[in-house]
């Protein structure tokens, strides 16, 4: 028995495996059933053998042929999970795993059936300062148009439900909407704040210019998907 399945996406982070993995288990053991689900999206590293070699069954690898992105490996992440609860966390180790029970616990204490999401927020970041003031300006716009309630969706550490989460639309970079999508569909959405770490290995996949691009034309779909949602929702049946 799995309750909580906590998926990494990763790519060329060969270097990173280890120690996060590490982390995850070393913080978890004793507190929840838990599998940890690396997914290897495309790598050209030894990324996925260095996920076999850890021999722990509680250890799975997903391998993609080709890179589909981060949004991508969650999904599959996500679908082959086990578990009813989901936690994310990004594969480069600048989010500690220390703080996944700040994630999952509410989730499962949860009796009223209503939570769908718990978004960890980053404080103290420890980023350039061009990262910085990117994702301050990104934040600030899709916090005035989307009106989701967080100032940091970009985080990667997160925990929801899973059957709430493969009831969403999929696109690329949805990873990043999260807040907004779960609160589109009437499920209530927690935040928590949560540390982050400088980079230990490794490098960057992503650059200030490629999030602005895609990231314009992302928000615009979520705000029409928001502006589109589906509002009546069927009684429940009775017979007779």
């Amino acid at each position: 028995m799995v309750d909580v399945s906590i998926v990494i996406p990763m790519k060329n982070e060969a270097l990173n495996v280890g120690p996060v993995v590490g982390d995850i288990i070393a913080t978890c053991d004793g507190l929840t059933a838990f599998e940890v689900i690396v997914v290897d999206d495309g790598s050209t590293d030894d990324t996925a053998d260095q996920v076999r070699a850890m021999g722990d069954p509680r250890v799975r690898l997903l391998q993609h042929d080709r890179s589909g992105g981060q949004s991508a490996a969650v999904h599959s992440g996500v679908i082959a999970a086990k578990g009813r609860i989901i936690c994310t966390l990004d594969g480069d180790g600048q989010n500690p795993p220390s703080e996944l029970p700040k994630l999952f616990q509410p989730l499962l204490a949860d009796t009223t059936g209503q939570l769908g999401l718990v978004a960890g927020q980053r404080v103290r970041r420890q980023d350039t300062t061009s990262k910085l003031w990117a994702s301050r300006l990104a934040n600030t716009l899709r916090a005035q148009i989307l009106k989701d309630g967080t100032r940091d969706t970009g985080c990667g550490l997160k925990g929801f439900r899973r059957d709430a989460f493969l009831a969403l639309p999929y696109f690329d970079h949805m990873h990043r909407y999260l807040p907004a999508l779960f609160k589109r569909d009437g499920w209530q959405v927690e935040l928590a704040d949560v540390s982050h770490r400088e980079r230990a290995a490794g490098a960057s996949h992503y650059t200030n210019f490629h999030r602005a691009m895609v990231g314009f034309f992302d928000l615009m779909g979520v705000a029409w998907l928001i502006r589109r949602r589906k509002k009546a929702q069927p009684l429940r049946q009775t017979d007779g």
